[in-house]
């Protein structure tokens, strides 16, 4: 790639992300109880459409992180992804390690194989599919991998995979070594529009998700939407929860797009995904360049529908429950009640926010789970302070405050089964 295109695409993603104003938010804010983190997204400031993000990215967009920056592409036919490896890994004598999950294992091979076409010399290594994958066991299993290869600092660890197998690879990553370079390179909606961006790597504990964890930012994400085409429905359906979750939190035009244009994206057609996609993804670079390792606040406003979500995924078992986005659905609808509840959002936004999740084929009925295990799940999310169980709530779309004061009473009615 030349350097004026480069530059022309760097200069796109600054106009982008300028014109988003991060969603209203103000990295110099700090991040109090009860302070606001995002006010309505300026539409008119885009100076462009929807379907216009796509091509104005040039389909690469870039998370400015000084140095570390990194790009996101999102490929259309004809993109290579060898010689994204060559630009981003350009050193000579590179090996690398592609972890890929027991559903994704010939990707895994085709990806190793454009890896070596671009000069490093590689193996897959296949971990189960799951949430279970997630576990001390399998990224022990990694490290050995790593050590028994003579892996060094030219050593790049490539994820091939959903959202389980980007969090594995990573944490493998960022703790083999004092940090090995990581490519992502997603293969579920949810992965691509959420957990491939941001640098949060993690394994679950028994006591509690994504609890031992690390932030190690990839070197780049490559996002083919082609593979979407086989991904099973629940999968595809489950990623769409992280989606809507964006137009809550940042973006109410993009809400509104979404209630329009949702069977377009059901059906999988491909335009419909890109812009998705590069939506998202766009999204969430603004947030992790204004608050990379969640210090100010500001990267809280992502776990909206998370803390009552977890404690579901907790309570019900990573292997034998729901899958993520399942579980955010419910957790979404359910905070936004609370908001409702407390006076901060009218009836219609919880009606909106419930028609669009089920009109996407998601759940949104609380299941009849144990009161004890819900607690003990919400006092361990880590957007608590001093033992006080903390959300991220809207006060309209795309505007979204925290707060700790929620009445115990009022909390133990969202966490009744039922619609």
């Amino acid at each position: 790639m030349s350097r004026s295109v480069a530059n022309a695409e760097t200069n796109n993603l600054k106009f982008l992300l300028k014109s988003l104003h991060l969603g209203g938010i103000n990295p110099q804010r700090g991040a109090c109880l009860g302070e606001r983190f995002a006010d309505e997204v300026n539409q008119a400031a885009w100076g462009q459409t929807m379907s216009e993000l796509a091509e104005r990215s040039g389909g690469r967009l870039i998370v400015e992180l000084g140095l570390r920056r990194y790009p996101i592409v999102v490929a259309s036919e004809g993109d290579s992804l060898r010689e994204f490896v060559r630009e981003r890994f350009p050193a000579p004598e590179r090996t690398a390690l592609v972890v890929a999950d027991a559903n994704v294992r010939e990707l895994g091979e085709a990806v190793r194989r454009e890896l070596e076409a671009a000069g490093l010399r590689g193996q897959v290594v296949e971990v189960p599919a799951g949430e279970g994958s997630k576990s001390l066991e399998q990224a022990s299993r990694l490290w050995d991998i790593l050590a028994e290869s003579r892996a060094d600092r030219r050593t790049v660890v490539v994820a091939v995979g959903g959202g389980v197998v980007g969090d594995l690879a990573g944490f493998a990553a960022a703790t083999y070594a004092r940090g090995l370079a990581l490519l992502m390179v997603p293969t579920t909606l949810l992965a691509m529009v959420d957990s491939s961006v941001g640098g949060k790597v993690g394994i679950n504990h028994p006591r509690a998700k994504n609890l031992l964890g690390s932030f190690h930012q990839p070197a780049g994400v490559w996002i083919d939407p082609a593979c979407l085409r086989t991904l099973p429905e629940r999968e595809f359906r489950s990623g769409l929860a992280e989606v809507v979750k964006y137009g809550v939190i940042l973006d109410p035009e993009f809400f509104g797009w979404l209630e329009a244009h949702g069977d377009r994206v059901v059906e999988r057609e491909g335009e419909a995904l890109r812009t998705v996609i590069a939506r998202c993804c766009a999204l969430k670079a603004g947030v992790v360049a204004a608050d990379e390792r969640e210090e100010t606040g500001l990267r809280a406003i992502l776990n909206f529908g998370h803390t009552i979500g977890h404690a579901i995924e907790s309570v019900m078992g990573y292997e034998r429950g729901m899958l993520h986005g399942e579980a955010v659905s419910i957790g979404m609808v359910r905070e936004c009640r609370l908001a409702e509840r407390i006076g901060w959002v009218d009836g219609g936004v919880t009606a909106r926010l419930e028609a669009l999740l089920k009109r996407l084929g998601l759940p949104t009925a609380m299941p009849d789970l144990p009161r004890d295990g819900l607690w003990a799940a919400m006092g361990r999310d880590k957007k608590n302070v001093a033992g006080v169980v903390r959300f991220v709530l809207p006060r309209a779309l795309g505007r979204m405050e925290a707060t700790g004061n929620v009445p115990a009473a009022l909390l133990e009615s969202m966490l009744e089964p039922g619609p």
